[in-house]
């Protein structure tokens, strides 16, 4: 089966990535859990403004997300989702229909 996952992401004063939410979940997963993992996204945070520096009464907004696509084994979903919602930093997550969508959408 496969999932798409959307991680909460902070990003530091110069609205780069400041950690790897994708590494902390696979800290929860055995090895044989995931398949695949292909990345599909990162939304640049609301604060970035035209000097490509956060201020400092913007740290509240350097949040922002990153989408993943994972391909889980057969019989490890319910591992799989359990991890997300012990994650904290997963938002959401959804399971793909087609199995050819991955890293297509």
């Amino acid at each position: 089966m496969k999932y798409r996952v959307v991680f909460r992401e902070r990003s530091n004063q110069e609205g780069e990535q400041a950690g790897n939410p994708a590494t902390i979940l696979a800290t929860e997963l055995d090895d044989e859990t995931v398949l695949d993992a292909v990345f599909v996204g990162r939304n640049a945070p609301d604060a970035q403004h035209s000097s490509e520096v956060l201020e400092e009464d913007d740290d509240f907004l350097s949040l922002t997300t990153e989408v993943w696509e994972y391909d889980v084994a057969d019989g490890k979903d319910e591992d799989f989702k359990n991890a997300l919602r012990n994650s904290a930093v997963v938002l959401e997550f959804e399971p793909l229909e087609d199995s050819g969508e991955i890293g297509l959408t």
